[in-house]
């Protein structure tokens, strides 16, 4: 079975001349269908630069980069959007609601916008809303919801259209510590229940045991991964911050 995801000889490098800083050096990896895969690395390592190329949001210098099959490089731009719309799901940190929406209007935007059926957006919100217990919120509006609700709508939007792919880049950062677990809770169910494929930067080994395998970087490159297999959540935690001392990482920022 071909990955969901597969990115060969993958560099990003920026400026020009005299001033050039590569942020990713030669990036080969692969996710498969059903994995939920925590990409982790000190600051600066390229975390986010690499979530940024993965998903359409930026462009690599070289490399190719396919998803479900598709090349990236042989799409326009119209085609890229479609894609981004139809295929693949975000979660970010700063949630990315429209406040003049109200929280079933965020989440069903995708839907509206690509003109399904008003029966099939219906089934989509109703399943939705209990996956993420947003029943009681759905006619709200952003600002009259907490942090912790505003990114399980953010997660509910991303995930409406049955996406390839869903790309969460720090999830967790604005939460509270209780909005946090329920995220991630949500997001352990969803690839569990529903086999949804995840891929998530996260600097915080808390969020990054919930996944099932993680990649390390460092000045731009994989340093190294590890997979959960059979081991506990708190196994794979402590193994985590190993890896994060061994890279220099901060623990003050993943304890």
């Amino acid at each position: 079975m071909e990955p969901v995801l597969k990115a060969q000889h993958v560099r990003k490098v920026y400026g020009s001349k005299g001033n050039v800083y590569t942020a990713l050096v030669n990036i080969n990896l692969e996710i498969n269908e059903g994995e939920f895969v925590g990409i982790m690395g000190p600051s600066g390592a390229g975390k986010s630069t690499l979530l940024n190329v993965l998903s359409t949001i930026d462009r690599p210098t070289s490399g190719e980069i396919k998803i479900s099959g598709k090349d990236l490089e042989t799409m326009n731009e119209q085609e890229m959007s479609l894609f981004r719309r139809d295929r693949l799901g975000f979660i970010f940190q700063d949630y990315n609601l429209l406040d003049t929406l109200s929280v079933r209007e965020n989440i069903i935007l995708p839907l509206a916008l690509a003109k399904r059926p008003v029966t099939e957006i219906d089934a989509a919100i109703d399943k939705i809303a209990d996956t993420f217990s947003i029943r009681s919120i759905l006619d709200k509006y952003p600002n009259e919801i907490s942090g912790g609700q505003k990114q399980r709508t953010a997660a509910s939007r991303a995930i409406i259209t049955n996406p390839n792919l869903i790309f969460a880049d720090e999830p967790t950062g604005a939460l509270d510590s209780k909005s946090a677990a329920d995220l991630l809770e949500s997001l352990r169910d969803l690839n569990e229940t529903n086999n949804a494929t995840i891929m998530m930067v996260t600097h915080d080994a808390f969020a990054a045991s919930f996944c099932k395998r993680i990649l390390f970087i460092t000045d731009g490159e994989i340093y190294t991964e590890i997979y959960r297999g059979t081991k506990t959540r708190k196994e794979f935690f402590q193994k985590i911050l190993d890896i994060l001392a061994k890279l220099g990482g901060d623990m003050n920022d993943v304890i």
